[in-house]
């Protein structure tokens, strides 16, 4: 048998064995969504019932619309907020020279290192100082920690490989510092906003441990909160049914998102620049 062909197959061999197992979880939290009473705890790979009642429990149930509303006003505020600072900052970084510029792009990245937990009673005092404990506000302050020197970094990069000539055309031209950012360089961007954004939605979206610290009432807490608190004193007294349809539920929009914009995430990690 040709080499190329026995590499050929372990490559796809690997590619499914990869797929499946990332796949896999998601299809088994599906078909346990539909099950309920001890139809749950019966392993099988293939959906033997049908039955709603877990989605309608989950929708009927007091606060997990309001929760789940939470979820996409803080995630869509931490990404706006997020790509228009890293735009403006990304342009300062990569384009205007100054002192201590590299250092500062690095001291930007670093805040990313730390772990949550590491920084979690420091942040709790500034969001109680500030008035911002048990809001909305308080959640999305919290998460730009992470969001933003991901999204100033990447985009940093970005732009650093646009080519000069393009802004020396539009200086040219009389443009201002604004104009170049929001007529030039993001309709080149989009790719590279596309990533960061969806990425920094995911992380907002699944974030866990600032939204349970900083708040304190159904009314303000986010889906991955609400859902941790579905529990019994046993693991057979959780109801596990409405666990994976609210999980469902959740993971559907990311789904969404990632198919929409899927062409643009891929076109923004692997171009670094553009090619005239």
């Amino acid at each position: 048998m040709p080499m190329s062909i026995i590499k050929n197959t372990a490559f796809y061999a690997l590619v499914v064995v990869i797929v499946v197992c990332a796949v896999f979880p998601f299809y088994y939290a599906i078909i346990t969504s539909f099950r309920t009473g001890s139809a749950i705890f019966t392993i099988e790979y293939w959906p033997t019932s049908f039955s709603v009642a877990n989605y309608v429990n989950v929708i009927a149930a007091g606060s997990f619309a309001r929760n789940l509303l939470n979820s996409i006003i803080v995630s869509a505020c931490v990404v706006t907020l997020s790509l228009l600072m890293a735009v403006t900052a990304a342009f300062a970084l990569s384009r205007v020279r100054f002192r201590g510029r590299s250092l500062l792009l690095l001291t930007i990245l670093s805040v990313s290192m730390f772990p949550q937990i590491a920084v979690l009673a420091g942040l709790f005092e500034i969001i109680r100082l500030l008035g911002l404990y048990n809001t909305l506000g308080g959640l999305i302050f919290s998460y730009m920690i992470f969001t933003l020197p991901f999204t100033v970094w990447v985009l940093t990069t970005f732009m650093r490989d646009l080519p000069v000539e393009i802004e020396e055309a539009a200086i040219v031209d009389g443009a201002t510092p604004w104009v170049i950012v929001t007529r030039v360089f993001l309709p080149l961007m989009w790719p590279a906003l596309a990533t960061t954004g969806l990425l920094a939605f995911i992380a907002a979206w699944n974030e866990f441990l600032f939204a349970l610290t900083f708040t304190s009432s159904t009314e303000t807490r986010t889906v991955p909160v609400t859902i941790a608190l579905f529990t019994g004193s046993s693991a057979h007294e959780v109801p596990w049914g409405i666990v994976m349809a609210a999980s469902v539920i959740v993971t559907v929009p990311l789904v969404v998102l990632v198919l929409i914009f899927q062409r643009k995430i891929i076109s923004g990690l692997t171009a670094g620049g553009v090619k005239g």
